[in-house]
């Protein structure tokens, strides 16, 4: 079993997919973005590795208008030494990716341009997995599209122009349950009419079940015989839904109990969880630690690391409390951790706890500071307490002050972002 994220990493540095305006898209400026993309990409896939997270999808975004016919550029071609390493180190390390082109993205649509765009995008898609040279293992997830007011219609349809994709599209093809429109009954027979994989996502199937059966395990089971050998593992879509949102909005970061209880019930270790959340890569890694049978406490103690300013910030006592807990090494385990840290991360805390959490960081940078830093730092400081101005111009202070030094440990703890 591989746990994943999406698209976007939190708390990494140089990991931060660029795009331009179209007015801006001319042939240098594209080939300046794209090779950004990839480095960042690069970044993704090592910090992915350190953190044996197994399972990404990669953004569409990585090369701006990638589908459309203002890029000209042969990005593929000018890159391929580039791509060619990112591919090595995902096979390598036994990562699975994905990708998912966007909502207009509709192969079912009744105007025939809207049709030829969506087959130039998934031609794009499928461009950059092959330029990765991945196997049909890694995938393209699609959702069926429009009704327009006549679901079968709309189904048949997506069949008629799916059997006239290229076979290079159709062998990384799968497609999904949406929230609104066709639910998992109707993907699975489409699915099984087309030989194609089907994701179940258990969101959109709380927000749009099918008729008759709702049991989201019977539906995962059911799904499973969809996938073929050189389908690799059956994937599934993970999320929950936020508090006090419209349904169908992905909550901000997942909810460890929930998690264990859907994890436990599955109850297989030969499938995929793609986590669908706002917090990204920090529940994946959760998710991970908690299912880890073997987790070694170093982890824990580098997880620490990254929250304990966070945390601090908001509820000293309960800083003092995992601090406490994590230097005597015993009776804390993962999910008791994360619960914790969530417990913290939804106080807000006050003036005191916020100025206690700026000096424990000024404190690791104070050494490298000039003296001009020094008084920069008070001034700001002083705003802040006697309420001047907000403490994100203070942190934001600190941030500049930690990438001048490269002070590593500042930048990877999740304090300048959460």
């Amino acid at each position: 079993m591989a746990i994943g994220y999406a698209c976007l990493v939190l708390g990494v540095s140089g990991t931060q997919m660029k795009s331009c305006l179209l007015k801006e898209a001319c042939e240098e400026k594209l080939m300046d973005i794209t090779h950004r993309n990839l480095v960042a990409l690069d970044r993704i896939i090592d910090y992915n590795i350190h953190n044996n997270i197994r399972l990404f999808r990669i953004s569409s975004d990585l090369v701006p208008f990638g589908s459309s016919p203002i890029n000209h550029t042969e990005w593929w071609k000018h890159f391929d030494g580039l791509l060619k390493a990112i591919g090595r180190k995902i096979k390598d390390s036994g990562m699975r990716v994905s990708m998912h082109p966007g909502q207009y993205t509709v192969l079912n649509a009744e105007k025939p341009d809207v049709v030829a765009r969506a087959v130039a995008d998934l031609a794009y898609h499928a461009r950059v997995l092959d330029s990765l040279c991945l196997d049909a293992t890694h995938k393209i997830v699609l959702h069926i599209g429009g009704a327009y007011q006549d679901k079968e219609a709309a189904m048949d349809r997506f069949a008629e122009n799916w059997r006239r994709l290229d076979e290079n599209i159709k062998r990384r093809l799968i497609i999904e349950n949406d929230d609104k429109l066709f639910n998992i009954r109707d993907v699975y027979d489409l699915g099984t009419r087309l030989n194609i994989p089907v994701v179940f996502d258990n969101l959109h199937h709380e927000v749009n079940p099918c008729d008759g059966e709702r049991d989201e395990f019977v539906w995962i089971e059911r799904c499973r015989s969809t996938w073929r050998e050189q389908d690799g593992r059956q994937k599934i879509h993970y999320s929950q839904q936020a508090k006090q949102k419209k349904k169908g909005y992905h909550s901000d970061t997942i909810e460890i109990d929930r998690f264990m209880a859907f994890y436990k019930a599955l109850n297989r270790d030969d499938i995929d969880i793609m986590l669908e959340v706002k917090d990204k890569n920090l529940s994946c890694v959760k998710c991970i630690n908690c299912t880890a049978g073997d987790l070694n406490f170093d982890v824990l103690e580098m997880e620490w690391d990254r929250y304990k300013f966070s945390i601090l910030e908001r509820a000293p006592v309960l800083y003092d409390e995992i601090d406490r807990m994590i230097g005597e090494r015993a009776g804390l385990t993962p999910p008791d951790f994360y619960k914790l840290i969530q417990r913290g991360l939804e106080s807000k805390g006050d003036i005191e706890s916020h100025t206690e959490a700026v000096l424990m960081v000024w404190d690791c940078i104070n050494r490298e500071a000039t003296e001009k830093e020094w008084q920069a730092f008070h001034k700001r400081l002083e705003r802040f307490r006697q309420q001047q101005t907000g403490l994100g111009a203070v942190k934001g202070f600190l941030r500049k002050l930690a990438e001048k030094y490269a002070l590593e440990h500042l930048l990877n703890s999740y304090y300048f972002f959460l």
